[in-house]
This record gives structure tokens, sequence and C-alpha cells, in this order.
């Protein structure tokens, strides 16, 4: 398991919102619905020096979107599918803006379905406390490789 510590400040991620209570395979809708409307945001989107998106986001927070971790054994909160965008992003009709605290994180590069249970036991093992949701980050530099963003201390805002 690849592992490390990452700090991010503040950031902002434009996407499709849902929740946990919109039914099964929910995420999947959600990116789908997300990636067949991309144009509409596509000027909007941060990207890297050469023109490429620079990152995606599986944005998570608890039901008060205070970004703390999804309830019930982290199966109850919110999501959003989107792509990280610039502090000054307008509003888009049918986008959700969200601004995702800074934290440092254990980042976690998924590879495969019990990636987030041993990024838990990680957690555990290491006596690091999770204090906020996890994120899920995707890279397309890296085809789009997932990493899991456990959040181990929040960052004071300035």
């Amino acid at each position: 398991m690849e592992v490390k510590r990452l700090t991010k400040k503040a950031f902002f991620v434009l996407g499709k919102l849902g929740s946990s209570r919109d039914g099964e395979n929910f995420v999947q809708k959600l990116w789908e619905e997300a990636n067949g409307a991309f144009e509409q945001i596509a000027s909007l989107v941060k990207r890297d020096p050469d023109g490429s998106v620079s990152a995606v986001w599986g944005a998570m927070s608890d039901f008060s979107l205070s970004f703390l971790p999804w309830e019930e054994s982290f199966s109850q909160g919110l999501y959003l599918a989107g792509t990280e965008v610039t502090e000054d992003c307008p509003k888009v009709e049918g986008w959700i803006l969200w601004k995702i605290p800074g934290f440092e994180y254990l980042c976690v590069k998924a590879e495969g379905e019990h990636s987030f249970q041993e990024g838990i036991s990680l957690l555990k093992e290491r006596n690091l406390p999770l204090v906020g949701a996890v994120q899920e980050l995707y890279l397309p530099k890296e085809n789009g490789q997932c990493y899991l963003l456990f959040p181990i201390r929040k960052l004071e805002e300035p």
C-alpha cells in the first residue's frame, strides 16, 4: 500500500451534489451527470501549466456540511462529484461549489475495493485521529488514479 502525508490548504470544488439517502448507485449517477455536463464548466476548471485538468474530486462531508466523517460506519453523508476550481469561480446553475477546509492528510493510493478499510486500519495502527471526511482525489495525469485522503489534522484558517 502506497502511503504518504499531504498538506493541502482550503480549496474549492465545483460539482454535482448527492447524498447516501438518494439510494443505491447514487455516486455513479452523480459522476455520469457531472461528466455529461462537463462542457458547462470546462472553462472554470483549475488546470496544470500544460492545460490538463489538475484534479478531480469525490468530495465528501457529513450532512451538516461541516466536513466531518460520514456517519453510521462511514455509510451516510454527502458526496460532490466535481473538479477543483479557483476561489473566484462564479456560480453555475445546476452546479454546487464547496470550499473544502485545509487539512493534513494521510494519502493512500486506492488499489482495490478494500483501500478505504486499509486506510482506517492504518490510522489506528499509527494512532492518528480521523478529524474530517475522507476525500477521493483523482489525478488525470495518472490516468485517473484515485487517492483516498484521510484528514488527520485540520489547518488553521487565516
